[in-house]
């Protein structure tokens, strides 16, 4: 019989070797959540406590300015989901999590998180390699939003999320790229 958690063990031997005690522990702490395509999954105006691993399925961070909707990233399968600031300093924070389509995650508490980190060094180092990953496309996206054109932002967009692009509406994409969706279509019109 295969282990529900499996998925998720997998990712984690991507970086660590996983103890059959890890293992034991993960599946202790671990749910298995779903989330309706529209749904809000984390409010900025609550400290973020939970973690998600996206199993199947796409969601959106995004905040809001001056009343509009502004896209900051979309984890899909395979990629971790929270308010990274909210989640690590138990403070609010300015993102929103929702769902994009209907998504199945593993969800981990943040009490739980610092257990898995007390108990078991090796998870210390999952988050060191794997937010090394993270730190390295948010930098590339800085560098994208400041010193590139519209056409370029959106070339680099199309590389970055290669797998998923297509599944994301237009409207999230421009906002994600600091342009007009009017903007965005050109740009596609020409491509």
């Amino acid at each position: 019989m295969t282990n529900i958690n499996e998925p998720l063990f997998q990712h984690f031997e991507k970086y660590i070797k996983l103890s059959d005690e890890l293992k034991s522990a993960l599946t202790e702490r671990i749910r298995y959540i779903s989330f309706k395509k529209g749904e809000l999954i984390h409010d900025a105006n609550k400290v973020c406590t939970k973690s998600y691993f996206v199993q199947k399925g796409l969601l959106r961070a995004y905040y809001l300015k001056d009343g509009k909707e502004i896209s900051e990233y979309f984890p899909a399968e395979n990629e971790w989901a929270n308010s990274p600031k909210s989640f690590i300093t138990r403070q609010k924070d300015i993102y929103y999590i929702d769902a994009i389509e209907n998504t199945e995650a593993f969800c981990l508490e943040v009490n739980d998180m610092g257990y898995l980190f007390d108990h078991f060094p090796e998870m210390e180092r999952y988050a060191r390699l794997s937010m090394g990953t993270v730190f390295g496309h948010l930098m590339e996206r800085v560098t994208s939003l400041r010193f590139t054109t519209a056409k370029e932002k959106h070339t680099h967009f199309l590389q970055t999320y290669a797998d998923i692009h297509h599944r994301i509406p237009l409207g999230m994409i421009a906002s994600y790229l600091g342009i007009a969706q009017e903007t965005l279509s050109r740009i596609r019109a020409e491509n």
